[in-house]
């Protein structure tokens, strides 16, 4: 068995934790202290969350997209192999150092996304940038934690709450979609969605595959 590599650790900015780059041959793994966040051989999940979105904003031709938190890119990487070639992503990530590893040792992983035309990278907390202006994006996706809680940042909270909510539901366009990955069901959370105003689904998707961990996937129109 090859040994994990420790490669780097940045601290997340406005707390006490800090995130770590591990390295096993060529499987990377990004842990909130000693917990895995995210693993390169997982992310059916995170894909599923970049293709049903844009399922949902099919009908627009230049679709405005907002992805919190880039992690290990598959979102990305994915929203950009299912938008049209007119659609502008916006990538918020408010960790500096992800950004680095992604152009570092994960550049195989990384490829071309961060530099495809269609991309623009904020160094961020997405729950700014989703409160700047109304009516901006068809799509939200929001991958910041393992669920609807501040697992990794305490501030989190705020984008899950009913405040949180109504900016997300402000930010959208007309029939705009907000989409939230999580590593496990929250029925709280559903509840919250549709007094919030948005038309609520519910996705079950495999982290590998048809197999690995069951992650749940909320779709929420705006209404």
């Amino acid at each position: 068995m090859i040994p994990w590599e420790h490669l780097d650790t940045a601290p997340i900015p406005g707390e006490a934790g800090s995130l770590r780059l591990m390295r096993r041959g060529s499987e990377f793994s990004i842990q909130l202290d000693r917990n895995e966040l995210m693993n390169s051989r997982l992310f059916g999940s995170e894909e599923a969350l970049a293709r049903l979105a844009a399922e949902r904003v099919a009908k627009v031709a230049t679709p405005r997209v907002l992805i919190g938190g880039y992690g290990m890119g598959f979102t990305l990487r994915a929203a950009l192999d299912h938008l049209p070639p007119k659609a502008a992503i916006t990538v918020a990530e408010i960790v500096p150092a992800v950004l680095a590893w992604a152009r570092g040792p994960m550049a195989e992983l990384t490829g071309p996304s961060l530099d495809d035309p269609r991309v623009a990278i904020r160094e961020a907390d997405v729950a700014a940038v989703i409160r700047e202006k109304g009516n901006a994006f068809d799509a939200i996706l929001l991958d910041v934690d393992n669920g609807p809680d501040g697992l990794t940042r305490a501030a989190n909270d705020r984008l899950y709450d009913a405040a949180g909510l109504a900016a997300a539901r402000a930010a959208l366009r007309p029939h705009g979609v907000l989409a939230v990955w999580s590593a496990h069901p929250d029925a709280a959370f559903t509840r919250r969605l549709g007094q919030a105003g948005f038309a609520v689904e519910e996705v079950a998707s495999r982290a590998r595959g048809k197999r690995g961990a069951r992650h749940v996937i909320w779709l929420a129109g705006r209404r």
